[in-house]
C-alpha cells in the first residue's frame, strides 16, 4: 500500500503536465481553434474517461442486437494493436494482428453489419458512406476522447466499482482527460455493476457523479451465457460445482469474470496479461503446463470473447494439442428495469435526428 501511494506520489507532477495538454486542446476546441465534424448521419459514440475496463465492447454489441434489424449498422473502430494501419474493412478472413481484437469478434458475431477500423475517424466515415450508402447509422467504439468527431449521441460509461470520480490522471491514474470531461456525455452508464443493488447503492452513486439535469444515469451488468469451444462454437461447456478452470486473459479488469466463475465452479486459477496482449509461442507453452499441473479429472481452459480472437492465431497448436479452450460470451443487462427505457431513449434519438 505504502509503496503504491509512492509511486503515485512520484508520477503526480506528470500527470499534472499531462493535464495542461488536456487542458490546452479542451480550450482550443471551446474556442473554435480546432473544430468538431458533425455528420449528416446519427453517429453513437460509446466510451470511458479511464483506460480500459469499463466495458465498452458489450455495450456497442448490446446497440447492435438492438438496431441491426431495422436499420443498416456500422461500427468503427481503431482497431487497437492492429499491425495495419489506415482503413479497413474487417471481413471473416482477418485475424486479429490485422484489425485488432474487437473488431474481429464484432465481425464473427454479427455479419450482417458493416465492420470497419481506422486510426482517423474523419476519414473512414465518408469512406464507409461512400461504399455503403445505405449505412444508417455508425457506432464509435471508445470515441469519448476523439474530439475530432462531435456524436449526435455520446455515451459515457463508468465502472460501479471504480467510478471515474475516484480516480486521477495519467500516469498516476487511469483518466485520460479531467474528470470534467464527463459533461460532454449525453448519456451516463454506470458499467459492472453487481448482479443485485439496493436503491440505496444506485442514490448513493448519482449523488457522488453529479449529473447534469439532461444526462440519464443508467446501471447495467453482464449476463453471462454458456462458455463455447474456440474452434468449433457449437460444442458448448456446461459450468457445474465439481468442475476446475484455468483461466486465461488479456482484458483490463479481471474481477468481475472471476467473481462470476467462483459462484459456478470449484476453482478457478488465473493466468493474467495486460489489456490486449497478443500470446507469444511461450504464453501458449505456459498455458499448456499450468493447465497439465492442475490436478483435477474434470478440468477446462475459460477466456473472454475479446481473447478468444488473440489465441486464434495460434489455432494449430491447439488442435494438436488439444486443449479445451472455452470463450464465455457476454451481455449487457440493465438494473432497475431501465432496459425498455435505455433502447427508447436510443430510438427516440434516431427518430428525432436531424443532418
Amino acid at each position: 500500500m505504502i509503496q503504491k501511494f509512492l509511486v503515485k506520489a512520484l508520477l503526480f507532477p506528470f500527470s499534472l503536465l499531462y493535464g495542461l495538454g488536456i487542458s490546452l486542446r479542451d480550450l482550443f476546441y471551446r474556442k473554435g481553434l480546432l473544430k468538431a465534424i458533425a455528420f449528416d448521419l446519427p453517429t453513437i459514440a460509446v466510451g470511458n474517461l479511464s483506460i480500459g475496463g469499463a466495458g465498452k465492447t458489450p455495450h456497442i454489441e448490446y446497440l447492435v442486437r438492438l438496431l441491426k434489424d431495422y436499420l443498416h449498422v456500422a461500427t468503427l473502430s481503431r482497431g487497437y494493436q492492429r499491425k495495419t494501419r489506415g482503413y479497413l474493412e474487417v471481413t471473416h478472413q482477418h485475424t486479429a494482428e490485422l484489425v485488432g481484437d474487437e473488431p474481429l469478434q464484432f465481425r464473427r458475431k454479427f455479419p450482417e453489419i458493416v465492420v470497419t477500423v481506422s486510426e482517423s475517424r474523419t476519414f473512414a466515415i465518408p469512406e464507409i458512406l461512400g461504399k455503403y450508402p445505405q449505412v444508417q447509422v455508425i457506432l464509435l467504439d471508445d470515441a469519448f476522447q476523439h474530439r475530432s468527431i462531435e456524436p449526435g449521441l455520446n455515451i459515457l460509461l463508468t465502472e460501479f466499482s471504480a467510478p471515474y470520480t475516484r480516480d486521477f490522471l495519467l500516469p498516476s491514474g487511469r483518466l485520460r482527460e479531467w474528470k470534467s470531461g464527463y459533461r460532454r456525455a449525453d448519456v451516463i452508464v454506470v458499467s459492472k455493476c453487481p448482479p443485485v443493488i439496493s436503491e440505496t447503492q444506485r442514490t448513493e452513486m448519482i449523488k457522488e457523479l453529479q449529473p447534469f439535469a439532461h444526462q440519464k444515469v443508467f446501471f447495467s451488468y453482464y449476463d453471462y451465457l454458456q462458455p463455447y469451444y474456440i474452434l468449433n462454437a457449437g460444442y458448448k461447456l456446461t459450468m457445474e460445482e465439481d468442475l476446475d478452470v484455468l483461466l486465461i486473459c488479456a482484458i483490463a479488469r479481471t474481477d468481475y469474470l472471476v467473481e462470476y466463475l467462483e459462484t459456478k465452479v470449484r476453482s478457478v486459477e488465473v493466468l493474467e496479461y495486460e489489456d490486449h496482449h497478443f500470446f507469444s509461442k511461450h504464453d501458449i507453452g505456459h498455458l499448456q503446463k499450468t493447465f497439465e499441473e492442475i490436478d483435477s479429472k474434470k478440468k477446462v481452459i475459460i477466456t473472454t470473447e475479446k481473447d478468444a480472437m488473440r489465441l486464434e492465431l495460434h489455432h494449430q497448436f491447439l488442435q494438436e494439442n488439444k486443449l479445451p479452450i472455452f470463450a464465455i460470451p457476454v451481455e449487457v443487462a440493465f438494473h432497475f428495469e431501465q432496459g425498455p427505457e435505455f433502447d427508447e431513449m436510443t430510438k427516440q434519438f434516431l427518430l428525432d435526428f436531424r443532418s
